[in-house]
């Protein structure tokens, strides 16, 4: 297999300005790129390391509701989360733009100190902002079919 790393994800936004605040002021992406596509439209690109978020102007309202706690249960990308030291630490960073959706929930039986909360960005997307999350030494094989 060639070698792969996660390069991004692409957001269709209400409000870029207001989704392109959000990420840089709490989670620390950077602008990285502006490009021009089409009439007066443009693709903001934010980075994280080696992570980024495309920022698309949203063409229309969404056809489903709003994803609520953890995410939508029905096939699409749940959520996607972020890991830092002390999730009330940055809950409280956020404060009244922290619109949480769930939580926060602590997960000591499956790993001492695990502790995660979700909240929604400017668009309704659900982000999970979690600590203390930690591998499985010898996590179970997949069962070939």
């Amino acid at each position: 297999m060639t070698l792969l790393k996660v390069s991004q994800m692409a957001i269709s936004c209400k409000d870029p300005i207001a989704t392109e605040k959000f990420y840089t002021k709490y989670f620390g992406f950077k602008r990285a790129r502006v490009a021009p596509v089409g009439n007066n439209e443009q693709i903001v690109f934010l980075k994280l390391g080696d992570m980024y978020l495309e920022l698309f102007q949203a063409k229309g309202e969404t056809p489903v509701p709003l994803a609520t706690q953890d995410g939508p249960t029905y096939p699409a990308w749940r959520h996607f989360g972020f890991q830092v030291d002390d999730v009330d630490a940055k809950l409280a960073e956020i404060g009244n733009d922290a619109k949480v959706t769930l939580g926060p929930l602590n997960f000591d039986g499956f790993i001492p100190g695990w502790r995660t909360v979700w909240v929604s960005d400017p668009d309704g997307n659900i982000v999970e902002i979690s600590q203390g999350y930690v591998d499985q030494e010898n996590p179970p094989a997949l069962q070939a079919n």
